[in-house]
């Protein structure tokens, strides 16, 4: 079974995110979204609220399934039985900080990380954005995912 892991703090899960999710199902037979934690953050959402809304989106998916970590990526994905890291990338920055990550990930374990680009209408759109548009009022629903 070819599984692959999709792993952020997506706090939110954007539609973004959601995009690379729909794009990544073909390529595999299973994925796993990882759900990360990570102690010196400060979330919108805690670690079981993101989950809960994020598997409530894919409920109906056997596909797919939703848990958090608070480990390295590399050691969830080797729990999950996992070949590979999916990425999304949305500018040369993003790209650079993923190309770095994915070097040491391989050096670690030897799991490869696919890279998918965003869709460009889907360029700008960032959690941190998605949270800084929140803190200021405004309504932030055209960036998540229906259901979410």
């Amino acid at each position: 079974m070819k599984t692959g892991i999709f792993v952020g703090s997506f706090d939110p899960f954007t539609i973004g995110h959601a995009s690379i999710v729909r794009r990544s199902l073909p390529l595999f037979d299973r994925i796993v979204i990882g759900v990360g934690i990570n102690g010196r953050k400060q979330y919108m959402l805690n670690a079981e609220e993101r989950t809960e809304r994020i598997a409530r989106l894919y409920a109906g998916n056997p596909k797919v399934e939703v848990k958090a970590y608070g480990d390295l990526t590399v050691d969830f994905a080797r729990r999950e039985r996992a070949g590979y890291i999916i990425k999304g990338v949305r500018s040369v920055k993003d790209f650079e900080y993923e190309r770095e990550q994915a070097d040491i990930n391989r050096r670690l374990s030897g799991i490869e990380t696919i890279l998918l680009y965003a869709d460009p209408q889907l360029e700008s759109i960032s959690s941190s954005m998605v949270r800084e548009l929140r803190h200021f009022g405004q309504d932030i629903t055209g960036f998540l995912p229906e259901g979410y």
